[in-house]
Formats: structure tokens, sequence, C-alpha cells
């Protein structure tokens, strides 16, 4: 007998059991590529997440400044009225004083201060009323200006971005009766 005839006598089903364990390794290896694909995808999907969580998180902090920034300026903007009254009602005589020339010198700081945090003015005087930046105080009979044109600012109104921190106060004018 030859060796090939007495491994057929040792275990004859040594071709069957090589098959059946070729076909059990493949399909271990198919089993773990599915595995290895499922913790790829989980991988990749805690990657996102962990990625759109950095990004939350950054657009909520500045969210938060911006929030912040806007409400000390809210209060601080009444004050700013008031100097800018104080100011333009000073009388010519005291103009020129060396307290209101110091007086001045804050007011500017103080609005290179807003200009610094982003705060603009809402323009107003003849531009058309819009009751988003404009709050109206009066509506009055004016020559020379169209109907809902802007007479004249009485509080001034800022914004932060697109926020609106304190409207306009604004006098509008309104078409002449007719008589």
């Amino acid at each position: 007998m030859d060796n090939k005839t007495e491994n057929e006598q040792v275990n004859p089903n040594a071709e069957a059991t090589a098959a059946l364990s070729i076909e059990e390794c493949r399909a271990e290896l198919e089993k773990a590529r599915a595995e290895s694909a499922e913790y790829l995808d989980q991988w990749r999907r805690s990657v996102a997440e962990m990625s759109n969580f950095r990004k939350r998180m950054q657009r909520e902090q500045a969210e938060y400044n911006v929030n912040a920034t806007a409400r000390v300026v809210e209060r601080m903007l009444p004050v700013m009225d008031d100097m800018d009254r104080a100011i333009a009602a000073l009388p010519n005589t005291q103009a020129s004083n060396d307290w209101s020339t110091g007086f001045r010198m804050i007011q500017q700081k103080l609005h290179a201060v807003l200009d610094q945090e982003g705060i603009t003015p809402i323009p107003t005087t003849g531009q058309m009323f819009d009751p988003s930046l404009h709050e109206a105080v009066s509506y009055e009979e004016q020559p020379g200006y169209k109907e809902g044109q802007i007479i004249a600012e009485v509080s001034r109104g800022y914004r932060l971005g697109d926020r609106i921190l304190k409207p306009s106060m604004v006098r509008v004018a309104k078409q002449p009766t007719a008589r």
C-alpha cells in the first residue's frame, strides 16, 4: 500500500473534514468581516457624534458670549442715552470747560467700547419707519417728508449683529389731512 491509501484508511472522512473545516473557516471569516464592518460603522458614528458635539458646544459658547455682552450693554444703554442728552444740552458758554471736555472724552470712550463689541446704532433720521427697528413715539404732519419717513430720533437704538438691543424711539411723518 502506498501512503495515500494508508491515510485514507486511517481517516476515510479526511476530505469531508477538510472541506467542512474550510467552510467553517470561511463562515468565521465572513462573521469576523461583518463584525469588523459593524465596529467600523460604530466608530465612524462615534467620531461624527463627537464632532457634532464639539460644534454644538462652540455654537452654544458663542451664543452665551453674545447674550452676556447683550445683557451688560442693555443695562449700559440708558446711561449712554443720558450722557448723550446731557452733552447735547450743554450751554455754549460751558462747552469749552475742562469738565465738559472730559465728559465728551468719556462719551467717546464708551461709544468706542460699544463699537469694539460690535454694537452699532440703528440709523433713523430720513429713513423709512421699520417697526422691527424703530418705535414711534409720535406721528406728525411734516412738510418735506414722505408718509412713514422718520422726522427725528428721540432716543438712539442699538443692535448687536442681527439682534436688536434697544429700538430707536422716533418721530414719524404722516400724510397731511385734507382740509
